[in-house]
């Protein structure tokens, strides 16, 4: 007897299913390899691992007791060099950062073997170019944070490439019929809702810290959403069918 292809995961053909998991699956990889690669960037930005508020509010705001430049090598930065090149660079910036002792106190020699290597011309993006001295001046100045010109490049970035994840994996959520319309709708919605939450507060945090709460609450709803989608696409499309057959339809506008 024919098996019924109705409007939902659970009644798919193999090859649908298995195009709908392998996506879900790398962009899950995706996910998790950005939390890490947060963690390590921003999370590193109060000097110890783990993301908080004072990281969200250093990355935005700044440590604006620091220069950039000191901030950064007690945090992000710290395991790049010894304790003594770390004190050797911050005595220099507060002497005044000048070019003269950047050539003759050695300074030069640390950030030609432990930072050129990644902080050099061809490295692009917003990297800045150390073998630039006039670049490593501007970064021995007070901390106020990410640049205008970074938030405007990071938040077109993010807004059209987290749209676009999430476009996808609604899509394959909305034929789950096993969840409440009004609760479908409201999941689907969410991550766009906390996407632009959380990209305006980087913006706003710039503006004052406080505002840091909202890109930890917009950053976490839309993992929430994330993982709700996830999990209910990836049951209805292997497990529930071993448990029965499913005859409902997902249409949203049923």
């Amino acid at each position: 007897m024919a098996r019924n292809h109705n409007l939902n995961l659970a009644s798919q053909g193999t090859a649908l299913k298995a195009l709908f998991t392998g996506y879900l699956i790398v962009v899950a990889v995706g996910y998790l390899m950005a939390i890490v690669q947060i963690q390590l960037t921003h999370g590193l930005a109060d000097g110890e691992y783990g993301l908080s508020v004072d990281d969200i509010v250093y990355s935005y705001y700044g440590n604006r007791t620091n220069s950039l430049l000191e901030n950064k090598l007690h945090g992000s930065m710290k395991p790049m060099a010894t304790d003594e090149e770390r004190e050797k660079i911050i005595s220099w910036v507060h002497a005044g950062a000048t070019e003269d002792a950047y050539e003759n106190d050695g300074i030069r020699q640390i950030f030609d073997a432990k930072c050129i290597i990644c902080h050099n011309a061809e490295a692009g993006g917003a990297v800045p170019d150390y073998s630039d001295f006039q670049q490593i001046k501007e970064r021995a100045v007070v901390d106020t944070g990410a640049s205008i010109t970074a938030l405007a490049r990071v938040s077109h970035i993010h807004l059209f490439g987290i749209a676009f994840i999430f476009m996808f994996v609604g899509l394959i959520f909305s034929l789950a019929a096993g969840v409440p319309k009004p609760l479908k709708v409201f999941v689907i919605s969410m991550p766009y809702i906390f996407l632009l939450i959380d990209i305006s507060a980087w913006w706003l945090t710039k503006l004052h810290p406080n505002f840091a709460w909202f890109v930890m609450i917009g950053g976490g709803a839309m993992a929430l959403s994330f993982a709700f989608m996830w999990v209910v696409s990836m049951y209805e499309m292997w497990i529930l069918p071993r448990i029965r057959e499913d005859n409902r339809d997902a249409l949203l506008d049923e």
